[in-house]
This record gives structure tokens, sequence and C-alpha cells, in this order.
């Protein structure tokens, strides 16, 4: 974690140099900034320019003064709190530790609870789910390392929860654990399943979702009506049980893929496109690109891991052919590999040995495969 840390006074670097050294004893990088006549090494630009320039690359600032200054600094940089970072403002006698912006995404409560704690301070913390102790849906993403879609959605999940009402849940992966207080476990088709918050789900079987899990659950509850708003969790654009739904999606598929020799970026490209438009899954689902050793330094694929922003790992024959399963064989990909498939073989591979979701489909020169590693949810 990058914190950007900028006091305006003798008293407010005391206060931030004693922060700054307990957050690099947890690990933190943390680099204070002075902005005074009256200390050494101040910075020459405006504590608005400053912001503007540690926003995009740091993972938090923390002002050390004046919640107003904070405000005016950053209020030309704020854009979404899906990519801001979080902003803390502690007044500079380490009093109080505002957690100003990104609560709960950009980790600010968090981080505000950390700081307190290095200070000996009062942590301020604003976000009305953290104060009534409700389970809030962007906090639940961020801890499972999922993205979140519908933000307005997830408004209307908070809402619901804090006016008492039931808030439906929905998964297409095992779930485990008491759901916390309010959410009421859903088939995919956004009906309640009876007693759902007194068991304890398991699924052993293949990636294929809580529509079997709810159904090992006991029967659907025909007279209640589908709740308005939702969670789903989920790798599919089109899952939508609730009229307002909240999308959570884990990273957990593997893009298994074969090429001719020297097959164009943009081929490469356009056919993982279809990987996506033929399945309707997210992008953002996908972790990691596989594939054979001999296409480690095959120029469209790492293109294409670059652009996805995920990593590309490659396997060798051997390890290729020990993979457990029935893949479709291939005479031409055998002669030139030496193994019999190679986009299926490496997707299941690099998920763990897990299941296969959408067999080999070639096209043009290249060939795909589609798997996820086990993947659950757990409730304390």
């Amino acid at each position: 974690m990058k914190i950007a840390l900028i006091c305006f006074s003798l008293t407010g670097q005391e206060t931030g140099e004693k922060l700054c050294c307990g957050l690099e004893k947890a690990g933190i990088t943390a680099v204070l900034a002075k902005k005074s006549k009256y200390l050494p090494d101040s910075i020459k630009v405006s504590t608005s320019a400053w912001a503007g320039k540690k926003f995009p690359d740091s993972d938090a600032l923390i002002f050390i003064g004046a919640t107003g200054i904070a405000v005016r600094s950053i209020a030309p940089y704020v854009a979404s709190k899906k990519s801001d970072p979080a902003v803390l403002v502690i007044d500079e006698c380490g009093r109080f530790v505002i957690s100003l912006l990104s609560g709960h995404l950009g980790g600010a409560n968090e981080l505000a609870l950390k700081a307190a704690e290095i200070l000996h301070a009062v942590p301020v913390v604003t976000t009305a789910t953290d104060l009534h102790e409700r389970f809030a849906v962007d906090v639940f993403a961020k801890k499972n390392y999922c993205s979140i879609f519908n933000m307005k959605a997830a408004k209307e999940v908070s809402a619901a929860l804090l006016a008492g009402k039931n808030v439906g849940f929905y998964s297409e992966f095992p779930v485990e654990g008491k759901l916390p207080e309010g959410l009421v476990l859903c088939d995919e088709y956004g009906k309640p399943v009876r007693h759902a918050q007194d068991d304890i789900l398991k699924d052993e079987e293949s990636f294929g979702g809580c529509g079997d899990l709810c159904r090992n659950t006991g029967s659907i509850m025909a007279d209640e009506a589908k709740t308005d708003c939702g969670v789903a969790v989920t790798v599919h654009t089109s899952c939508r049980p609730f009229p307002s739904t909240t999308q959570v999606v884990p990273k957990c598929l593997t893009l298994g893929m074969g090429c001719r020799k020297g097959k164009d970026a943009e081929g490469i490209a356009e056919a993982a496109q279809k990987v996506l438009d033929r399945s309707g899954l997210y992008k953002e689902a996908f972790e990691q690109i596989a594939s054979i050793d001999l296409k480690k330094d095959e120029q469209g694929i790492l293109s294409l891991s670059e652009n996805w922003q995920i990593p590309f790992v490659t396997y060798t024959e051997n390890e290729l052919k020990q993979v457990p399963g029935e893949f479709t064989p291939s005479p031409f990909v055998k002669k030139i590999t030496g193994v019999d498939n190679v986009c299926e073989r490496s997707a299941v591979l690099a998920s763990g040995n897990g299941s296969l979701l959408q067999k080999k489909h070639g096209e043009n020169g290249v060939t795909t495969a589609v798997a996820a590693r086990e993947w659950r949810i757990h409730f304390e």
C-alpha cells in the first residue's frame, strides 16, 4: 500500500512522522510532504496541485490539518468511489482520524482505524452501514477481491438494509456459514429459499452455482415474492435475479489459448472477445491466460495479457500431459506441440485442476477454452 501524507505545521509534522513510522512498521509505504514556509523542504506547488499528482498513483492521501483544506484540495479530482483513493483527515495534534473519502472500496475506513490505533486517536467513521453494523456489498466485494457492478443498485441494497428490509442474495458459487442479518438466500430467479439462513451450505460439485445449492437446502417459498433488490455473486453479465441487482464478480476464471505461430495481436484480441460474447462472461472474472511454453513469447497473447492486465502463464508439454480429465484431441496440435490439446489442458491446470466451463473453440488460427478454479463464499 502506498500512502501520501501532507502536513502544514510543526505540530502536524510531528504527528505525520509518528504516523509514518507506525505505518512503515506495518509494511505500508508512507511519504510525508510539508507545505509551510516555516518548515524545511516545503513543497513549492499548491496543496491542490500536490493532491492532483498523488490522486492517481496513491492508495491513500492523508491530510494532517483542517478538513476544509483537504476538501478544497481534492475536489477537482474526485471521480468515482470505484477508482478514487482513500482520503483521511487528521487534526495536527493527532486526536481524531476522519475517514473522508472512499471509506469502503478505497479502504479509508479500515485505514482510519489503523491510523487511530498508531496515534492513540479517535477514529471518525460516518458510513451508515458501519455505524449500524450492517452488511455492505462494496466491503464484501473488496474483501473477496471481487469487482462490483451497478453501484446505484448497491446504494439501494444499503438503503434497504438500513431501513430494516430484506435483501436478496444469490450466488453461482458455494456459500458457507450464516448470511449476515438482512440477507435472504435466493435462487437464480430471485425467489427466497426456505431455511437458508440456518444452513451451512456446501457444494462439492463443479462450478454450477447456487441454483443447485439452493435446491439442496429446502423447497422454494412459493408464497413469497421476489425482493426488490439484491446481490448476485456471478461471472455472467446476464445474471440479474432481482429487479435491482448488484453484481459481485470474483476473479476465478482462466482463458486457455493456443494459436498459429506469429498470430497477430488483433486476431488474438478478437478471439478473446468472442469468448466473452459467446459465454456472456465478464472480462473482469478472468485472472490469467494460459498456454504451452512454446507460446511464452507469442506477441499476440502477450499483448492481450497487457490489455486485460492479467498474467500470462505457460506450462511444459509434460506438465500438460499429466492434467487429469477428458479433453478435445487434435492430431495436428499433438504433432506440433507433443500434447493433444493446449487450450483446455492449460486452462484447467492454471485453475488448479478446476472445472472446464467452455471447451475448445477454434477459429482463424486461434483456439480458446475457459476453466474456473474452486471459489466459495464464507460468512462467519
